[in-house]
């Protein structure tokens, strides 16, 4: 063995031994995926917006600590949810709208915006019947937070009562988009395309 194939052996030997001896990395601490506001305490994820089971849909609303109690601030919690609930509907029925409308080339790009814009006025916090807490926590500083939302069933009795509110009060809008279909029919079919559950057209689509 010739000195520099020696040398050369000596080197990766060398290598192989430091990388042995070499310490494991420390060990990473993992961050907490929430946390509650202004703070570095960990928070529920659906603090943060996630899903929770049995909500099809849903938004979070807090209060901060008030000597009137746990309850007082649970409702004003919840009525902040709701308002905030309320704005998420109408993007979700509108999109609802706009689905359909592609699928069934249900009218012009303008029509389609019309109804939409129809039915969003129909959805307030004071018409998401069938919304409750679903969940609700109290922050180390004591400000409360709240999960408002929907099930699945409410999600689309909610929908076909706002859809069912604008073509009651916006005939011309919906008139197009009508066709053979009843009121009724047409409402749930489109409230129904939420779950992919829409009787006739597309019955997939989500």
């Amino acid at each position: 063995m010739t000195r520099i194939n020696k040398a050369l052996l000596m080197i990766v030997i060398g290598l192989g031994v430091a990388a042995c001896s070499t310490p494991p990395p420390a060990k990473v601490e993992k961050m907490a995926v929430c946390m509650f506001p202004d703070s570095d305490d960990a928070a529920p994820q659906w603090v943060c917006g996630a899903p929770v089971e049995g909500m099809a849909a849903g938004a979070v609303g807090s209060a901060a600590r008030s000597d009137a109690g746990t309850a007082f601030m649970k409702q004003i919690a919840a009525n902040a949810a709701r308002v905030e609930l309320a704005q998420t509907m109408k993007v979700q029925v509108g999109n609802m709208i706009v689905q359909y409308g592609e699928a069934s080339s249900a009218g012009s790009k303008e029509a389609v915006d019309r109804v939409r814009a129809s039915v969003a006025r129909q959805i307030t916090d004071q018409t998401l019947y069938g919304s409750r807490i679903f969940k609700s926590i109290i922050a180390p500083d004591g400000e409360m937070f709240v999960v408002v939302g929907l099930d699945e069933a409410g999600l689309q009795n909610m929908a076909e009562a706002a859809i069912k509110a604008s073509m009651n009060i916006d005939q011309a809008a919906w008139k197009i988009f009508l066709a053979q279909k009843s009121p009724d029919e047409l409402a749930a079919e489109i409230a129904g395309r939420k779950t992919g559950s829409a009787k006739g057209t597309d019955a997939g689509q989500h």
